[in-house]
């Protein structure tokens, strides 16, 4: 029992660092804002890197995520016995409420995120940090800066393309798998499409690269012990990403979607 609750309170003792650390380096990040210009050259360096390489893998989930949801939808209409008229508006809904940021987000978090605490964990055990420190560079300034901020930035750029291309999928799957015809599928879409549904989806993903970009470097800046701790800095930053991508998720869902 002791032994239990040992073990639960370590847990809530760390739990409770790692909160109180990310609101710290997000209390730095934003101080750090006023060195944008200085930076101009990182930023856009991370935005491709970033951004630009992680548009393929966007693509190719994205067709998959519009083709699943339209024949999932087709299956459950097929059920209740609903007519698939209304396949357009149950696919769009789906995507650019939920299916496009979240996912988006999930798989943005395990290509950016570990390769971000990868990168600086390995600084941080090889003591490239501490030799920014010495020649009084900031570290926040040059490592977390164009990071975060080019997570903010990309991931609602990238969940734009993925709405774009998930429709295209979810479309292609209705006319050629359900018999459902391009014009019935995009009716419905435009029916039920709300610019107020499409900008919240937007902000979430915002919120989710915020959140991504500040874990990854969080868990790397605390990385120690030589490869073990880069590893366990790239996993632990992925989990803690993808849990807060999914907390946060809710939350948003009871504030920006209400019944």
């Amino acid at each position: 029992m002791e032994y239990g609750l040992s073990v639960l309170g370590r847990r809530g003792v760390n739990f409770i660092n790692t909160l109180g650390g990310l609101c710290i380096l997000f209390f730095r990040f934003l101080c750090s804002l006023k060195d944008i210009p200085r930076s101009f050259r990182l930023i856009v360096e991370q935005l491709y890197v970033i951004g630009v390489k992680s548009l393929p893998l966007i693509v190719v989930i994205s067709v998959f995520v519009g083709a699943v949801s339209a024949w999932q939808a087709a299956y459950q209409f097929k059920f209740i016995g609903a007519p698939l008229r209304y396949l357009g508006q149950a696919v769009g809904k789906a995507v650019v409420i939920e299916l496009a940021p979240v996912l988006s987000a999930l798989v943005f978090a395990g290509r950016v995120g570990a390769g971000i605490a990868a990168e600086i964990g390995t600084m941080r055990v090889t003591e490239q940090i501490d030799a920014l420190d010495s020649m009084g560079i900031n570290p926040v300034r040059y490592l977390v800066l164009p990071r975060v901020l080019a997570c903010l930035f990309m991931v609602p750029l990238l969940v734009f393309f993925a709405d774009f291309i998930a429709i295209i999928g979810g479309l292609v799957v209705s006319v050629v798998g359900v018999n459902v015809s391009s014009e019935t599928f995009l009716n419905g879409f435009r029916d039920s499409f709300k610019v107020s549904d499409f900008i919240n989806g937007l902000t979430k993903a915002a919120v989710f690269g915020l959140l991504v970009g500040l874990v990854g470097c969080y868990e790397g800046f605390k990385a120690e012990g030589g490869a073990q701790g880069v590893g366990l800095a790239t996993t632990t930053s992925v989990v803690i990403s993808c849990v807060l991508i999914l907390v946060f998720n809710f939350v948003f869902a009871i504030i920006l979607f209400r019944i």
